[in-house]
């Protein structure tokens, strides 16, 4: 019998197994999986001789710390804080510096048009528009990912990343879905498109759709932003940036367990099916080499993503200027959508220009608050301001913003559909409309559901 057809016959086996029985089948492929590395070790002890062997078993020493039960996820979630405080407090600086040259940019392009005698619409559909749009997100983006990915990266070339999946394969089994989903999901803190792309370790069909479905419930590096601002504002005067940092930890926790939740929901409706097996070898521990690190991370990850958000973000930019400068009635657009989603708005907990801000910030997060600022403040081109203070005094003191109005924000920014590239990408790796239209109906849904409760209840206990 050949190996190919011994295989289908087990997995036969295994669903009339778990058809008759559900839950024997994974009893089952454990004992099986056990009983074979069982075996394996018994035929090397008789016969494979060792000389020389290390006193000092480093590998099973970190490991022993690493994949514990007492030391294993804290040891990880302190790794993954070290690495998320690298890439946040990392990228400011380049970010600052990319944007600066990049708004110079603006200022000679325009200052061309002008000397050229362009027309004014010309200059704001083409350079206040397009190049803004673009301007942004390239300089939020490209940093955070350029040392995220490395970081990463090179966790995975040490072989620290099966340790990860290791320790979350346990929750992920009970939640229905593969062990590898950990990993696919780390890869999403650092943006989400690459989280779907990394989705393609999975082998099962079913266990990589709810992988790519759920990856966007962990907020990338284009949603930090906005979250860490929005903190900010909750602590303002009351707290110290560690306060701001906890809260923004409390939305990473209360994503993965979303992904937990929502995955395990799936595999009992939409994608029914048995959990496959997921036998994972841990690899020894390697000396990471720098080469493969900087194509992998930086040409295979990062220029790719960007690639696609640059493609997105281009086409976006001349949308958001034309409604923000095209008026009827002596109205933008914008303002026109804004005022008849504020009912609704106010339902969720927020306002009709913060639904509108993430309407026309879908093809990337970055520029949602930029979207929000040019809609209160009426500019017709993206705005950035300088200080917290001054964000504060927008929102608070100007149109009456309270912590319901900031915790509810911060909830949809996490929960929301995914951003144009990502939605993209996952149609890319699905090959279906059904599946991409689904990936942003359901956390969109799980969106509105959450914060109309959380408004509701709120105001019901007079907390506003």
């Amino acid at each position: 019998m050949s190996r190919g057809s011994l295989s289908a016959d087990l997995n036969e086996l295994m669903q009339e197994v778990n058809r008759l029985n559900p839950g024997s089948s994974l009893k089952l492929n454990d004992s099986i999986v056990c009983t074979i590395y069982s075996r394996a070790e018994e035929i090397t002890g008789g016969i494979v001789l060792r000389r020389g062997k290390p006193k000092f078993d480093w590998d099973k020493k970190l490991d022993d710390v690493i994949t514990s039960r007492v030391f294993g996820f804290p040891s990880m979630l302190l790794l993954l804080a070290v690495i998320f405080w690298i890439t946040v407090a990392g990228a400011n600086i380049p970010s600052e510096m990319m944007a600066t040259a990049f708004f110079w940019g603006q200022e000679r392009l325009t200052a061309l048009l002008h000397w050229l005698h362009a027309p004014a619409w010309v200059n704001g559909f083409f350079v206040e528009g397009i190049y803004r749009c673009l301007a942004w997100v390239v300089s939020v983006m490209l940093p955070p990912m350029a040392i995220f990915f490395p970081c990463f990266t090179l966790l995975e070339d040490m072989g620290y990343l099966p340790r990860i999946a290791f320790n979350l394969d346990n929750l992920f089994k009970k939640a229905g879905t593969h062990g590898k989903q950990s990993l696919t999901m780390s890869m999403g803190f650092g943006c989400n498109a690459a989280g779907v792309i990394a989705c393609r370790i999975i082998e099962s069909p079913r266990e990589r759709l709810i992988a790519m479905l759920t990856n966007n419930f962990v907020p990338c590096n284009g949603r930090f932003p906005t979250l860490i601002a929005l903190a900010g504002l909750l602590v303002m005067g009351m707290a110290t940036s560690l306060s701001a940092s906890f809260i923004v930890v409390g939305v990473v926790l209360t994503g993965i367990m979303t992904t937990l939740v929502v995955s395990w929901l799936l595999s009992k409706t939409l994608l029914k099916g048995v959990p496959s097996s997921f036998t994972l070898e841990l690899p020894p521990y390697r000396k990471p080499q720098l080469g493969r690190i900087i194509t992998r991370s930086i040409f295979d990850r990062t220029l790719f993503v960007l690639r696609r958000a640059v493609l997105v973000a281009a086409p976006a930019g001349a949308v958001i200027w034309l409604l923000a400068n095209v008026h009827i009635g002596g109205v933008s657009i914008l303002a026109h959508g804004a005022n008849w989603l504020h009912p609704f708005g106010q339902l969720l907990g927020m306002d009709g220009y913060i639904l509108m801000a993430f309407l026309l910030g879908l093809p990337a997060n970055e520029i949602v608050i930029p979207i929000l600022l040019m809609s209160y403040m009426a500019t017709g081109t993206m705005i950035e301001l300088d200080s917290l203070e001054a964000l504060r005094q927008l929102f608070v003191a100007e149109h009456g913003w309270t912590w319901l109005t900031a915790v509810c924000m911060m909830l949809f920014s996490l929960l929301h559909y995914p951003c144009g590239t990502t939605l993209w990408t996952i149609f890319k790796e699905s090959g279906s409309l059904k599946w991409t239209a689904l990936a942003a109906l359901i956390p969109l849904g799980i969106a509105v559901i959450v914060c109309f409760v959380l408004a509701q209840s709120a105001r019901l206990l007079g907390w506003v």
